[in-house]
């Protein structure tokens, strides 16, 4: 079902313009998408130059704007492809001042052409829609498409950090990373009832909370190139 558009979406859009990259020429056929680049000058864009992390998939921006500010010492970039949800969250960041944050309105599948490779200190996949249909595996932001993506954009010694409630789409990625070689660490099937619980590291989204308070586990892990 398509998501009905926001009153006044364009007019909010213009009002965080400062906050927010729109890709405006996305080449829809991915195999050649990633040999038309327009990188972007992070260290200008962003109030100064600071490691890059990058979350994909930010929804609505609650992690995004929480992470940005307990660690001031990083620049975070969050990536979103709906207008309509992307704006709440430029706007939630541009209420916090925080010019440790900005926004990118793109699909992930083309997050390479405006980004360099070796750049990214960091990338967070939280609660990723999980296609739980077979025949839409490839879209699952921990495919071997998205995870190649990933390792060229990656630093040496960045690491993934993937949180999920869905148990079938958590052990599809421990596959994926496995065979992309990625190595593992910190797995967890309930992370709520681990040490994680209490690290300042651990922030608790809108969606995550809801799948708590049913009981559902929250699956968790980091992975790094070996």
């Amino acid at each position: 079902m398509r998501m009905r558009k926001k009153k006044h979406l364009e007019e909010r859009l213009s009002g965080v313009e400062n906050y927010l990259f729109v890709s405006e020429s996305e080449d829809r056929n991915f195999n050649t998408s990633i040999d038309k680049k327009d990188y972007i000058d992070f260290d200008n864009w962003f109030d100064k130059a600071r490691p890059l992390y990058l979350e994909i998939g930010c929804g609505k921006g609650k992690f995004a704007v929480e992470y940005a500010k307990r660690h001031p010492e990083i620049n975070l970039l969050a990536v979103e492809k709906e207008s309509n949800v992307i704006v709440s969250a430029c706007e939630l960041a541009q209420k916090e001042n925080l010019g440790n944050l900005r926004f990118m309105k793109i699909s992930a599948e083309y997050i390479e052409r405006h980004i360099k490779p070796q750049s990214i200190e960091g990338i967070f996949l939280n609660f990723s829609c999980p296609f739980p249909k077979k025949k839409y595996a490839s879209h699952r932001l921990t495919s071997e498409n998205f995870l190649s993506i990933y390792k060229r954009i990656m630093k040496s010694g960045a690491e993934i950090h993937q949180k999920t409630d869905n148990m079938h789409f958590f052990e599809f990625s421990l596959e994926q990373f496995a065979s992309c070689g990625f190595a593992l660490k910190n797995v967890s099937l309930d992370v709520h009832n681990t040490d994680f619980e209490e690290s300042s590291e651990n922030i608790i989204t809108e969606y995550e909370n809801r799948f708590m308070n049913l009981g559902q586990p929250i699956y968790r892990l980091e992975a790094y190139i070996k």
